[in-house]
């Protein structure tokens, strides 16, 4: 039940440094906005002392609340954790690093009730992040926007708002954290940015590099079959099944004319080979398909899920 205006919530991993100026620049971000909130900081198993800060800020905060993982889950495990924890009928997120600017937040809050948004996500105009790391970004960010349909010039900044409402459809997994605007916009949510401020680094190192755009690629092909295809895979698996099965019987059919017509002699044809695998692909296709079928209605059915949202007025 809703109890409060706005959620905020962080994962921290090793930022012992950070944490308590975090805490303090919530807390004065959130004086001026006049609304109700809660700070939620996931501790995603650091190996620093940042428990020992976390217990720290949490006696001088009294809207600071502490999840602490047993172990390193990452950061998609630790937002999720936060939203199922999460009582404000908004949910805000930021990095713990303070690289994010709290006091964006009053500005993003502006921004979805001009825009009547159900997402506000930042776009940090001005990076101050290695020169490395910025042009694989943008690459991966136009790819993302243009795979998705959901056109966004950031998707790696963290600082994002969200209606509870909409966030609760989703559920996300290993590092999907930052496909959660193109995640909820198949519900239909309305989806808008805003430029934030981006601040250096001021303690510690990043906890990325650049192998992180292999695994956004990866993770880009799920979201694209999750998004098209998630409510009917036949489409998909069929589509692929029948590319595969239809050469591979007019081939079959070409060869047993040849054999039953002209005596030729085709145990040995390549084609032969390439017939018979592309049926059994394509057989093998389509039952795949069927079986995600059966899985989707497993996954909807049992707990009452609905392949549609409704818009509250």
């Amino acid at each position: 039940m809703t109890t409060i205006d706005i959620s905020i919530i962080a994962p921290v991993y090793n930022e012992e440094e950070s944490v308590s100026e975090l805490v303090q620049q919530v807390k004065d971000a959130m004086e001026a906005t006049k609304m109700s909130w809660e700070l939620i900081l996931v501790n995603d198993g650091s190996s620093d002392d940042s428990a020992k800060a976390l217990k720290e800020a949490k006696r001088n905060c009294d809207e600071l609340f502490v999840l602490t993982f047993r172990r390193n889950y990452g950061q998609s495990a630790a937002m999720q954790a936060g939203i199922d924890h999460a009582k404000g009928g908004l949910i805000a997120f930021l990095d713990a690093d303070l690289q994010n600017d709290p006091a964006d937040i009053p500005n993003l809050l502006a921004a979805m009730k001009r825009d009547e948004a159900d997402v506000v996500s930042g776009w940090r105009v001005n990076r101050k992040d290695n020169g490395i790391r910025v042009m694989p970004s943008k690459i991966a960010n136009a790819l993302i926007s243009k795979l998705t349909g959901v056109a966004l010039h950031d998707y790696g900044c963290s600082l994002k708002i969200y209606k509870t409402s909409v966030l609760k459809e989703v559920r996300i997994y290993g590092e999907m954290h930052r496909f959660i605007p193109a995640l909820v916009s198949q519900f239909g949510a309305k989806v808008t940015e805003l430029p934030v401020n981006h601040r250096s680094r001021k303690y510690g190192e990043s906890k990325y590099g650049l192998d992180r755009t292999f695994r956004v690629v990866l993770d880009l092909l799920v979201v694209k079959f999750f998004l098209k295809y998630m409510h009917r895979p036949m489409h998909f698996f069929g589509f692929i099944g029948f590319f595969s099965l239809i050469p591979g019987f007019l081939i079959g059919l070409y060869l047993t004319c040849s054999k039953l017509f002209m005596g030729a002699d085709i145990g040995g044809r390549p084609l032969l080979t390439l017939s018979v695998l592309l049926i059994m692909i394509g057989v093998q296709m389509i039952a795949m398909g069927v079986l995600a079928e059966l899985l989707v209605r497993i996954y909807h059915e049992p707990e009452g899920r609905k392949q549609y949202t409704l818009k509250k007025n």
